[in-house]
Order: structure tokens, then sequence, then C-alpha cells
């Protein structure tokens, strides 16, 4: 995946393009999450970025931008297919560690409590059943 594709699918979009891909991020994320999980090597840091894109204090462009990314994420068709059992994430890790580096100044300790807390709570592999705010 070259760098062109990743810039395109971070733009963060207006509002209304936010508000769309906050809904499916806040639909898909924790299911999505779960079945990649074990693949993931920093999901701590995909969790807090999930805290860190629906927390209203999060500058605008930068939850776009994340919004952006998880949306990539859950979606199960992109550029390689997520059914794909060993490879079907790596274009969504190189999207989510692209958008981490781009933001991780606008991550804070209660995005990663948050994190924490969830991790903490949850068997190795799964994620939570419903969302937090």
């Amino acid at each position: 995946m070259d760098d062109v594709k990743i810039g395109e699918i971070l733009l963060p979009g207006d509002e209304a393009t936010q508000e769309k891909q906050e809904q499916k991020v806040r639909d898909r994320f924790w299911p999505t999450f779960r079945k990649a999980a074990r693949r993931i090597p920093f999901s701590r840091d995909v969790v807090a970025a999930y805290y860190c894109a629906v927390d209203r204090e999060t500058p605008l462009r930068v939850r776009g931008t994340l919004l952006a990314a998880l949306a990539y994420f859950v979606m199960p068709i992109d550029v390689v297919p997520d059914v794909l059992a060993v490879v079907g994430f790596t274009d969504d890790i190189a999207v989510l560690t692209t958008a981490l580096a781009m933001i991780n100044k606008h991550i804070k300790e209660r995005h990663y409590d948050a994190a924490d807390d969830v991790l903490a709570d949850v068997p190795e592999g799964e994620g939570p059943t419903a969302s937090r705010t």
C-alpha cells in the first residue's frame, strides 16, 4: 500500500462525512476488534484511538483522521480483504499505524485509561459488547 493511497484514506472529510464514519465506527468497532485483536500488536493504541475519536474534546480534524482510519478498519471490503486469514488485516494495520503516527499527541491519558479498563476486563482477543463514550 503506497503513501498516496493511505493519504487518501485518512482524509478527515467534512462534518457530514465524519458523522457517518463515526456511526459506522461505533456500530462495528468492537466486533471487528475482537476478530483482529490477536493480529494487532498495538491493541491498546487502537482502543485509545477509538476513545479519542469519539471524544468531543478532540479537535475536529484529528477526530476526522481517526474516524477515517477506524472506518477503514471496520469495513469488511478494503484493499486486502479481512477474510484472508493471515494477511487480511495488514492493510488495516498500515492505515491505523499511519493515523496514530499523525495524531499521537492528541491521544490523552484518559483515552489510554479507558482502553486499559476495557482490555483488563476482557479475555484476550475480545472486546466489550457495548461501546463507551
